[in-house]
């Protein structure tokens, strides 16, 4: 039975909003708000209610700002789904909030701090349901939808949806059946049932699925997979994006450079200079370029390194620097060092990164600087 959590009397007027107090240049020109978004789904003993997690970034100001979803991905093993939070996204959502868009991070039931179990899953690795599972994932994104199409500060009339793996994958599924105001999909490196590198899942399953999503999508699509992507490599790609517009499905598909060690992460903090560019000319092409300048990100002031570190770990530090919150960097005097960013709170990113330091060093360590905080 579905049982509400403290501050009843505030989630029942819809939004539970909690400002994010970082400090960082995240905060500064920007808003973000933490978000809990109620959604209610078919169960074997009725009507299941649950809240899902979100995280929303926007320009300041009353809007409406048109809204882009993004979905994550679904870890191989499945313990890690609770470990995941909205933070590890809030870099690819900023690019689009500098861009004018609300950006919402949506967290999946069983991912998280969202309640409720993970929905519907593919079944046995020797014969999945993999269009079941799209559409019951298809089917939380597009509550949230819904939910957020209601509030003041949004346009319900421009929306799109972003995922990456099976949150692409779940998109190219709520494409085949839009909510109201979906005007638009992206899906980065979509796909189900990745054993290990290369190696997926009764793979003609999986084409099928993208098959029977394409007879019913017709709002405009972009897919975007690297060449070194070893969870579902260039040639199942071609294959997916093959079936899905064989039967009317409309999509530009892009074919994107290694990027790394592992294609599959290309839609990361990392990655922005290669996709946000890709994005922006798919965004152009479909008339839903909010802005042709991006707003500017407040930088942090310059932080020394500490003075432990090695000339080529200073370089690490910088990245550290530019990490989204919450994150915590520790280090020992004889230079060895952890650090975690996209953490649920500041705590878990000290306790994280001084075990990741003790690791490697001999020496007691310390933790050097939260968020954008000396310590």
């Amino acid at each position: 039975m579905f049982r509400p959590k403290r501050n009843r009397r505030l989630f029942a007027v819809a939004l539970f909003l909690v400002s994010l107090t970082t400090g960082s240049a995240f905060a500064q020109v920007l808003a973000p708000e933490s978000l809990r978004i109620p959604a209610t789904f078919e169960a074997a003993a009725g009507k299941e209610k649950v809240w899902l997690e979100a995280l929303m970034v926007r320009p300041s100001g009353p809007g409406a700002f048109p809204l882009a979803i993004l979905n994550h991905g679904s870890p191989r093993d499945r313990a890690d789904a609770r470990r995941l939070t909205p933070q590890s996204m809030l870099p690819q959502a900023m690019e689009f909030a500098r861009r004018g868009w609300a950006a919402v991070i949506l967290m999946r039931r069983g991912y998280g701090s969202s309640e409720g179990e993970i929905g519907k899953e593919y079944g046995s690795c020797q014969a999945p349901d993999y269009e079941a599972a799209g559409r019951s994932n298809a089917e939380e994104i597009r509550q949230a939808i819904h939910f957020m199409a209601a509030q003041r500060y949004v346009d319900g009339n421009r929306i799109i949806s972003v995922g990456v793996s099976a949150g692409g994958f779940a998109t190219t599924a709520l494409a085949a059946n839009p909510p109201p105001g979906l005007v638009a999909a992206i899906n980065f490196a979509g796909g189900r049932g990745s054993l290990s590198d290369d190696k997926i899942c009764s793979e003609e399953r999986l084409i099928g699925a993208f098959a029977g999503f394409g007879r019913t999508a017709r709002i405009p699509m972009l897919w975007v997979y690297a060449a070194n992507d070893h969870f579902f490599g260039p040639r199942a790609a071609r294959k997916f994006y093959d079936a899905f517009t064989a039967g009317g499905g409309q999509a530009s598909f892009v074919a994107a450079p290694a990027f790394g060690t592992e294609g599959h992460f290309l839609f990361s903090q990392a990655g922005v200079p290669v996709w946000m560019p890709i994005v922006e000319d798919f965004l152009a092409r479909n008339r839903l370029q909010m802005r042709s300048t991006p707003l500017d990100l407040a930088s942090s002031k310059a932080v020394p390194p500490p003075a432990s570190l090695s000339v080529v770990n200073r370089e690490v530090f910088q990245n550290f620097l530019a990490a989204p919150p919450n994150k915590a960097f520790a280090v020992a005097a004889n230079g060895a060092f952890g650090w975690r960013s996209a953490r649920r709170s500041a705590e878990d990113a000290e306790e994280e990164s001084l075990a990741l330091c003790a690791k490697n060093s001999t020496r007691q360590c310390r933790v050097y600087m939260v968020n954008d905080r000396l310590k």
